[in-house]
């Protein structure tokens, strides 16, 4: 098991470039089916970076881009149709992007992060409500912030509108859908001593993401 230094739940440790580790972080959604059921989902393969402030997180800023083929529901057939022109279009439209615009505290380890959610070349603003969950440092010496967060959208305002009427009465898939976001963040390294200037040393993701020891992994779906 890797040793961490637990360093609390103080919102000011934060300041400084993070980047998403994908290995310890999970991007999902859920939409009801047939009425009665949930399908649960995820995106496997995304990059994100976050410049945060916790001093000022107005300041904060988040770049989210999420690589749409990468879904997965646990069901091949069901995969396969949600990446046609029936749901997502990945053909033509190969990824969903957001962009934050603001960043407000609910609570003083909750904020709510508002930007830009593009998917099928739409474009709409989303609020996700994020808790932050904490800061340690691995034993690799990596600074690691933790958020989870979920939103509600209905997905037809993004041109998401294949459905199909029940016999007993009711649509196929919901309109709407959760979005779910569980992120380890790993802080960009910069020279000791130096302020943050929102520039990182390098910008190679592999060498801030801690290596892969037989035995030991990171969150799987």
């Amino acid at each position: 098991m890797t040793a961490k230094s637990y360093l609390g739940h103080d919102v000011g440790t934060l300041a400084g470039t993070y980047t998403f580790d994908p290995d310890n972080s999970r991007i999902g959604f859920e939409a009801r089916h047939a009425v009665v059921t949930k399908v649960h989902g995820a995106f496997h393969d995304f990059t994100g970076t976050a410049l945060l402030d916790g001093v000022d997180p107005s300041q904060s800023k988040v770049d989210l881009t999420i690589q749409v083929a990468s879904l997965g529901t646990g069901n091949n057939k069901r995969d396969d149709h949600l990446r046609t022109n029936d749901f997502f279009d990945v053909a033509r439209f190969p990824t969903i992007r957001f962009v934050s615009t603001a960043v407000r505290r609910l609570k003083p380890s909750v904020f709510g992060l508002t930007g830009d959610l593009t998917i099928k070349n739409t474009i709409k603003s989303v609020t996700v409500e994020f808790e932050f969950t904490g800061v340690v440092t691995d034993s690799w010496g990596n600074h690691c912030a933790g958020f989870e967060g979920r939103t509600e959208v209905n997905r037809k305002d993004w041109g998401v509108n294949f459905n199909a009427a029940l016999e007993a009465g009711g649509l196929l898939v919901s309109e709407k859908a959760v979005l779910t976001f569980d992120i380890s963040a790993v802080k960009r390294l910069e020279p000791v001593g130096a302020h943050h200037t929102g520039r990182p040393i390098a910008d190679d993701v592999d060498a801030l993401v801690p290596p892969v020891i037989p035995g030991v992994s990171g969150w799987v779906d």
